[in-house]
């Protein structure tokens, strides 16, 4: 059996990742693209192979060559795009954040289950190798327990008001800055690595552009559970590009300085080793990958509603705190 996929939205990251990720699955087809710009709707079509395209997304759902749906636009379209594609029968892959907030969520997940459809969320490091080696290191014991956890996310982002990314910067649009833009995916690591929340604390503060509406910097500080005390540091404003995580633990520490790389120091009582664990060259395609087997297979995805919900549930206490 084929997956027949549609996708809502054609930015960038479409454009280098997801469609060329569809395009080399033996068991999946771009069927249709939709974006509201007509001519680049086709011109995108063309490039990437897809038989139809269309300027109005809600067409784009009524076509019964369609069994799944990539949803790629801005935050504020993720709940309502997602319930419509539920109930037009189609499987939901929808982009991080999962939407503005836990409860738009859960209004997500539960058109999905009513209408027995699968839903995932775009959040790719999950399938990340040099943090699969992680988690096998800390469940090991080879370096104690984890005490402190420590990531830094820096991105220079100043988007023009008349640029079309501009809705980035934008909090009807997409719900805040930084935190929630690249912010989520950190939180999602630190979760999948160390478990359930007992405790958040952060500051937002507009350090560069005292006039956005969003936070250009922000410091969140969580407790969890069973685990660590880690703080994940966001700001638009740095010069220099950060990708860190650092996990300092009671027998020893694991240093990773760029996230996307896969580059790893290891230090323990036994001395200290580097070790690479690199991504493919296509890191959206174990996503695709993944929540195709799940359609096939007729299980629940790696990365399901409930951890997209679980990470807009700590976004909301991040700026409520």
């Amino acid at each position: 059996m084929t997956v027949r996929w549609g996708i809502i939205g054609a930015g960038d990251i479409v454009r280098r990742r997801v469609a060329p990720a569809i395009n080399e699955m033996p068991n999946c087809e771009l069927t249709a693209i939709a974006r509201a710009n007509a001519d680049k709707a086709e011109e995108f079509a063309r490039e990437f192979g897809a038989k139809r395209w269309y300027a109005d997304w809600r067409e784009l759902l009524g076509d019964d060559e369609i069994d799944a749906i990539y949803i790629a636009t801005p935050v504020y379209l993720h709940a309502p795009q997602t319930i419509a594609a539920a109930e037009a029968g189609k499987h939901v892959l929808c982009e991080k954040p999962m939407a503005m907030n836990a409860a738009e969520c859960d209004a997500m997940i539960a058109a999905c289950e009513a209408n027995g459809v699968k839903l995932g969320i775009a959040y790719y490091r999950r399938f990340y190798p040099v943090l699969a080696h992680v988690r096998e290191l800390l469940a090991s014991g080879e370096i104690g327990r984890p005490v402190v956890a420590q990531i830094n996310s820096f991105e220079y982002v100043d988007i023009a008001t008349d640029d079309p990314r501009h809705w980035f910067l934008e909090k009807a649009k997409n719900g805040g800055g930084p935190m929630m833009d690249f912010g989520c995916h950190r939180l999602e690591v630190l979760t999948n690595l160390f478990g359930e929340v007992s405790c958040v604390s952060s500051l937002t503060a507009n350090v560069e552009w005292k006039d956005r509406e969003v936070e250009d910097t922000a410091v969140a500080t969580i407790e969890f559970n069973d685990g660590p005390v880690a703080t994940v540091t966001v700001t638009h404003g740095a010069f220099e590009p950060q990708d860190t995580l650092d996990i300092f633990c009671t027998a020893g520490s694991i240093h990773i300085p760029v996230l996307n790389r896969g580059d790893v120091r290891i230090v323990s009582k036994g001395g200290e080793r580097s070790e690479m664990h690199p991504n493919g060259a296509n890191t959206d395609e174990p996503l695709i990958a993944d929540f195709t087997e799940a359609i096939l297979n007729d299980r629940e995805p790696t990365v399901g509603g409930d951890t997209g919900r679980n990470i807009a549930r700590l976004i909301d206490n991040i700026y409520r705190a």
